[in-house]
């Protein structure tokens, strides 16, 4: 049996995917913006117009999971410095957000899971509304809120003034694909997985997995809804692994420890 240490040392030598991964989704991101940016949208069904949402709020997902890995330094294992410079900017095209506020509170979350001190967990509200309002509050305070503000007017009418970009395709194909990604990030990466929590359970256990179910974790949330429990237990591995965690007849006893992640 191929222990977890073996897999790590490993998950070690993939730097090089990490760097393929953020050129990837950073390079889409910018392209499509800019790309939809220009074009009219009378020219266009409706069926294309969700579609191109839709793909921009997963490219905007995509930004803010690459930065998590970065917390957990799974990006770039090997560089610690390259590894925080692109959770930096991974976070900040995102939603302009401080990775420091981030990394302390994503920390707190694997530190006290579905706990007093987790600023993920609801506590008492219960409702998903009111979870998604606190979840949002924890990492858009005050100050990354009027921070992001001053930057997206800024944006938003320098576009429009100098490059004569419509109003409208900036909120449907910039706005709104990063709201829809923030519910996308909390319904699939924090509502599901925690929503039912017990004394001897802080999160939803390790699920069934086939074909199809490896094909929905992906495009769901980059694997973080369906391998949750992998992804607590198993703290330093990449994203893109723990599909292959989940097959591992790996025995609790060999996990992390979350509190160093």
């Amino acid at each position: 049996m191929q222990t977890f240490s073996s897999l790590q040392e490993r998950f070690k030598t993939d730097d090089w995917i990490g760097l393929l991964v953020f050129g990837t989704v950073f390079s889409l991101w910018f392209a499509s913006l800019i790309a939809l940016l220009t074009i009219s949208l009378s020219d266009i069904s409706w069926l294309w117009l969700t579609g191109f949402i839709l793909g921009r709020t997963y490219l905007h997902t995509g930004l803010f999971i690459l930065a998590h890995d970065s917390m957990h330094g799974n990006l770039i294992p090997h560089s610690r410095s390259l590894n925080n410079l692109i959770g930096r900017l991974a976070v900040w095209v995102y939603g302009f957000l401080p990775y420091d506020h981030c990394y302390v509170n994503h920390s707190n979350h694997h530190r006290y899971p579905s706990q007093i001190g987790d600023p993920d967990f609801h506590g008492a509200i219960s409702h998903p509304l009111f979870w998604y309002g606190k979840f949002i509050r924890e990492y858009f305070p005050i100050r990354s809120l009027i921070i992001f503000v001053v930057n997206m007017s800024i944006i938003f009418w320098g576009s429009a003034l100098i490059l004569h970009v419509s109003f409208i395709n900036l909120f449907i194909f910039w706005l709104l694909p990063l709201v829809l990604s923030s519910s996308q990030l909390f319904f699939f990466g924090t509502y599901l997985p925690h929503r039912q929590t017990s004394v001897n359970s802080n999160f939803s256990p390790r699920l069934k997995s086939n074909y199809y179910s490896i094909l929905w974790a992906f495009f769901s949330c980059y694997n973080f809804g369906h391998y949750h429990w992998e992804h607590h237990e198993y703290p330093k591995t990449p994203w893109y692994k723990l599909h292959s965690i989940h097959l591992q007849p790996i025995s609790l006893e060999m996990s992390l420890d979350n509190e160093n992640a």
